[in-house]
């Protein structure tokens, strides 16, 4: 196929840090898509120009007409690192196009502050929820993020305060490449406002102050990690069932009968891009599932309110299926696995008598294994110490075929 589309990163030193081959491309352009900050970059060419429509949205419709035209997308930095290069592969086949990256954000900032980049955690904040930073903040890490615009800085500050990180330390890198370069630097708990270029990407190196709460990435966060009431998969049992749920890169997860949140939450916390749907009818846990997904970073949490099996008809196939609550509710079941892609898995949780000897019959009807869990935990008898169990939970697991 015509590469007719050239995609070309550019830092704030223009025209001055493109390679021999994006200036040949420049030159010889039919026309020019860019930002009006990138465009000014660019000097004079016999080219036409076009800005970036807003919404963002439209650039389908001004990038489409121009097919057969000698076109040029300018983009910041790499545009193959969260830029609109992904947008554009998305109406535009790769063999139609070329891509021409310039140093990323991410590498100009770790440069500027001496850290190995892939010691780095990296995220985009930019048209994407603040939330997302929660997920990352642990001891020690280093974070490059890309905001939005300034006000982006003042909300990560209340965060990382929020969950007691207020020693970590946060450099402002504004305009980098360019002549308007300036780094600023302080304490989250020392950030008295100030005014920032919106062109900035923050480098926060995570410092917790005693007694802020440890919550990986891996499942099993603590329960009161969440808000809920009650209806929670205890941690033990949570860290087994997202074992055996085995989470991947960009898989869905159903959620039925979600409760608070906690399994779909963890899901999308342990891997990169994973994406999942929280069920429930309870007002109250509706509530509770938005204010745990934006306090643990998956802001992505899709929540589908309504009585199941109705309200699991017409979402999108998932590749795990969850039951913690409502398995013997009929439909609920049959919903599930049909929707279910092959080789999924499913999981479901019952501590009644009357669910285990549902979970029996499906485990004859369909296979997998039944796994008993008991926990016990420390508990005061007098001035003396036992172990107290608590419920035991029955748990079904099973693949697709």
């Amino acid at each position: 196929m015509t590469k007719w589309l050239t995609i070309i990163g550019m830092g704030e030193d223009g025209l001055d840090g493109l390679s021999p081959r994006a200036r040949l491309v420049l030159a010889n352009a039919d026309v020019i898509v860019g930002s009006k900050r990138l465009l000014a970059l660019v000097g004079e060419t016999k080219a036409e120009r076009h800005e970036w429509p807003q919404p963002f949205s439209a650039v389908i419709d001004r990038i489409r007409p121009l097919r057969g035209r000698k076109a040029v997308v300018l983009a910041t930095g790499d545009p193959l690192n969260f830029g609109v290069a992904r947008k554009l592969m998305e109406i535009v086949p790769f063999e139609e196009m070329e891509i021409v990256p310039h140093l990323s954000s991410f590498s100009l900032a770790a440069s500027r502050m001496g850290w190995p980049l892939g010691d780095c955690d990296t995220i985009t904040l930019h048209g994407r929820p603040i939330a997302n930073l929660e997920a990352f903040i642990q001891p020690g890490a280093r974070l490059l993020a890309l905001t939005a615009d300034a006000g982006t800085i003042p909300e990560v500050v209340r965060r990382l305060l929020a969950r007691g990180y207020g020693a970590s330390e946060i450099t402002v890198l504004e305009n980098m490449g360019g002549p308007r370069e300036k780094r600023i630097q302080f304490r989250a708990d020392d950030f008295a406002g100030g005014t920032f270029s919106d062109l900035n990407t923050l480098a926060i190196w995570c410092k917790p102050k005693p007694g802020a709460a440890l919550l990986p990435r891996i499942p099993g966060l603590p329960d009161d990690a969440y808000v809920h009431d009650g209806q929670l998969t205890k941690r033990e049992v949570r860290s087994a069932t997202l074992a055996a749920l085995a989470p991947y890169p960009d898989a869905l997860l159903w959620d039925v009968g979600a409760g608070c949140g906690s399994i779909a939450i963890e899901w999308m916390r342990a891997v990169r891009g994973a994406e999942a749907i929280a069920f429930e009818s309870n007002a109250e846990r509706l509530r509770m599932i938005g204010e745990n997904a934006d306090r643990l970073g998956t802001p992505r949490l899709k929540v589908v309110a309504g009585d199941a099996p109705a309200s699991l008809k017409g979402q999108q196939a998932p590749d795990a299926v969850f039951v913690g609550g409502g398995m013997g509710i009929p439909g609920i079941f049959e919903e599930s696995w049909a929707a279910l892609k092959s080789q999924g898995r499913i999981v479901a949780n019952v501590v009644t008598l009357e669910g285990e000897l549902h979970l029996v019959d499906l485990q004859e009807k369909f296979g997998g294994d039944l796994v008993r869990i008991d926990v016990s935990y420390l508990a005061h008898i007098g001035p003396l110490r036992a172990l107290k169990p608590r419920m035991s939970v029955l748990q079904w697991r099973a693949v697709k075929p």
